[in-house]
């Protein structure tokens, strides 16, 4: 009776921990659309680290494009990028247009890693990606949540969420350079 028991325990966690495996999103499944209108699939960034950071142009934190600038200049050709989601979550501190926010980077910061589309980063219309970085359901690793613009969150070379760095920790971080060049 006791290993009747016991087996069925067993098979019930072993469903259970299948259930919760089964329910969690691929990162490589997920899309967005580029800021010039096309749509980036993730699936194609298989093989590469990736900083996913939300972005706004009037911002305390705006000048952080010029070193996201040189992160991605300096690492892109190792298995390295860098996703920007301009988001006007925080005080209505990304106004602009996709359009007026492509021309801002570029112009001012000399962008040219990718940037997506704007959209909102927390709330009832949180973007897909979104929703995947920020929680554990999703991305089977922790909840978050988005505290400010310029939050970066870090994805490895398998897909998977490893962490991120709250909006001040700039981008030559120890945190993040370490993560680039593994030896986190």
């Amino acid at each position: 009776m006791n290993s009747i028991k016991y087996l069925l325990t067993t098979v019930f966690f072993i469903s259970l921990v299948n259930l919760a495996q089964a329910q969690q999103t691929d990162f490589y499944s997920l899309s967005a659309e580029t800021i010039d209108g096309d749509t980036l699939h993730f699936s194609k960034l298989k093989g590469k680290k990736i900083l996913v950071v939300n972005t706004a142009s009037k911002c305390g934190f705006t000048p952080q494009y010029e070193d996201l600038e040189k992160l991605y200049k300096k690492y892109k050709d190792d298995n390295f990028t860098i996703i920007g989601f301009p988001a006007n979550n925080f005080m209505r501190q990304e106004p602009g247009t996709n359009e007026e926010i492509k021309q801002f980077c570029t112009m001012n910061y000399g962008v040219t890693f990718p940037m997506m589309a704007k959209i909102s980063v927390k709330g009832k219309e949180v973007h897909p990606v979104y929703k995947w970085l920020t929680s554990k359901d999703e991305n089977g690793v922790m909840d978050s949540k988005v505290g400010w613009n310029f939050q970066k969150y870090m994805i490895d070379e398998n897909g998977n969420l490893v962490g991120y760095a709250k909006p001040k920790e700039k981008p030559f971080s120890s945190k993040i350079v370490n993560w680039i060049e593994g030896k986190e």
